[in-house]
C-alpha cells in the first residue's frame, strides 16, 4: 500500500474503522537504531529542583506555614538541645509535668463526682419533699390507731414509707432523744424533773434527711430541766 501523507496534527487513527484493530509500538528499544527511546514522564529523568524562592512563593500563595520549631519546644527541651541540661534533668522535668497533669485530672474527677452526687441528692430531695405531706398524714393516722393490723390502709402506708427509704430519705426525731437545735425545731418547752438536759418529749412532725442534706427539721415538744 502506498504511503499516505497527512497534514500536521492529523491522526490517521481517526479515519480507521471502529472495528479495525489499532497497533501501537510501545517498545522501549528502537528496532531500527537499537537505542533506548525517550518516554515522557520517565522517573529516571532529572526533574528541576524547586528553588527556595519558589517554595516561599508557594507558601505565600497557599497561606500555609509550617510549625515553628523553637516555639513548639519547651525551655527544658531547648536547654537539653543546647547542652545546658542533662537527659536526667529533662526526664525529671517531664516526670514533674506528668505528675502535675495527673493530680489536676484527679482533682477534676473528684469535683465532677461531688457535683454529680449533689445534683442527685437535690433531685431525690425534691421528690421526697413532695411526699412529706402524705407521710405526715400517715403519722397522724398511726397515732389515732388507723394503721393497726393488716388493714389495706396499713399495707399501703408501709409500702410508701419503704419506697421513701429506698430513695435514701432517713426519718429522725423520736421521744427520748436529746434535743439538737441543728436538727430539731422546738415548738414548746415543758419543765420536767425527770430530765437533766433538754429532751424531746413529743414529736409533732418527723424530720427527714437525705445524705448530707437536711430536708426538714423535726418539729418537737422539748422537756427542759426544772430550775
Amino acid at each position: 500500500m502506498a504511503d499516505e501523507t497527512y497534514p500536521a496534527g492529523h491522526d490517521p487513527d481517526e479515519e480507521r474503522d471502529d472495528n479495525e484493530p489499532v497497533v501501537r509500538d510501545k517498545r522501549r528499544i528502537d528496532p531500527e537504531t537499537g537505542k533506548l527511546r525517550e518516554v515522557p514522564g520517565d522517573p529516571g529523568k532529572d526533574e528541576p529542583v524547586a528553588e527556595q524562592g519558589d517554595a516561599e512563593a508557594s507558601r505565600e500563595e497557599t497561606g500555609f506555614e509550617g510549625p515553628d520549631v523553637e516555639e513548639s519546644l519547651s525551655d527544658a527541651d531547648l536547654d537539653f538541645l543546647s547542652g545546658q541540661s542533662t537527659a536526667e534533668e529533662l526526664a525529671a522535668e517531664r516526670l514533674a509535668d506528668l505528675q502535675r497533669v495527673t493530680a489536676e485530672y484527679a482533682n477534676y474527677r473528684k469535683r465532677t463526682e461531688a457535683s454529680r452526687e449533689a445534683e442527685r441528692e437535690r433531685a431525690l430531695g425534691d421528690v421526697v419533699l413532695a411526699l412529706l405531706p402524705v407521710l405526715d398524714d400517715l403519722d397522724r393516722a398511726e397515732k389515732h390507731g388507723d394503721l393497726e393490723g393488716d388493714a389495706p390502709f396499713a399495707t399501703i402506708a408501709g409500702k410508701l414509707r419503704a419506697t421513701v427509704e429506698r430513695l435514701g430519705a432517713v426519718p429522725f426525731g423520736a421521744p427520748g432523744e436529746e434535743f439538737d437545735h441543728n436538727e430539731h425545731d422546738a415548738l414548746f418547752q415543758q419543765p420536767s424533773a425527770e430530765v437533766e438536759v433538754p429532751t424531746i418529749s413529743e414529736v409533732i412532725e418527723t424530720g427527714y434527711r437525705l445524705g448530707s442534706t437536711l430536708l426538714r427539721a423535726a418539729k418537737v415538744v422539748v422537756a427542759v430541766p426544772q430550775e
